[in-house]
């Protein structure tokens, strides 16, 4: 769960987003003692981000990734929907799509 490329990814994300928030708090922090009024809504703002940026990295690296069965391998249960008899108007419409990628033209509205 914790080394999976995907988490790796948001570890690194958030590696990355860490400090920039912090560094942009700070530099709001400044702007705001230094007079200007408007920078005191963005001192709330950052850390607000960041603890935000924590729990959406917590809820992600937590959060149980869907596999689908390889349908090719024996024993594996057959995916929804592959024993159902397909709809005729839907088999006449992707006959009518795999002509038209077969000719190249596009399709008419």
């Amino acid at each position: 769960m914790w080394f999976s490329p995907r988490s790796v990814g948001l570890h690194l994300l958030l590696l990355a987003l860490t400090p920039t928030f912090i560094l942009l708090f700070l530099w709001q922090v400044r702007r705001a003692t230094s007079g200007n009024t408007l920078s005191w809504a963005y001192v709330f703002e950052w850390p607000f981000f960041l603890a935000y940026a924590l729990y959406m990295w917590w809820r992600l690296v937590h959060e149980p990734t869907a596999e689908r069965p390889d349908p090719g391998v024996p024993g594996a249960p057959p995916l929804p929907g592959g024993d159902e008899v397909e709809d005729e108007e839907l088999a006449a419409y992707n006959r009518y799509l795999a002509e038209l990628d077969a000719s190249g033209h596009r399709k008419r509205w």
